[in-house]
């Protein structure tokens, strides 16, 4: 496997980890809530566990990574 096939895959998994990090503060923030009632701790404490989750099930492959990088390693 090519340094460039790990860069990619670094690359991809840290963007759709940010991205369900991003998604999941969204869904812990209640419509309408004034800004001193969010539990700030709570939203960035379930944010850091969703992309931790994000980069484990990343493992097992990224579909942003372009299949020819994959068939460049075979």
């Amino acid at each position: 496997m090519t340094k460039n096939y790990w860069l990619e895959l670094a690359k991809a998994a840290a963007i759709r980890s940010v991205k369900t990090m991003a998604q999941t503060a969204l869904s812990m923030i209640t419509v309408g809530a004034a800004i001193q009632e969010v539990d700030w701790i709570a939203v960035c404490s379930v944010a850091v566990v969703a992309g931790v989750y994000s980069l484990l099930t990343s493992v097992a492959g990224l579909p942003e990574v372009d299949k020819e990088d994959e068939k460049e390693v075979e």
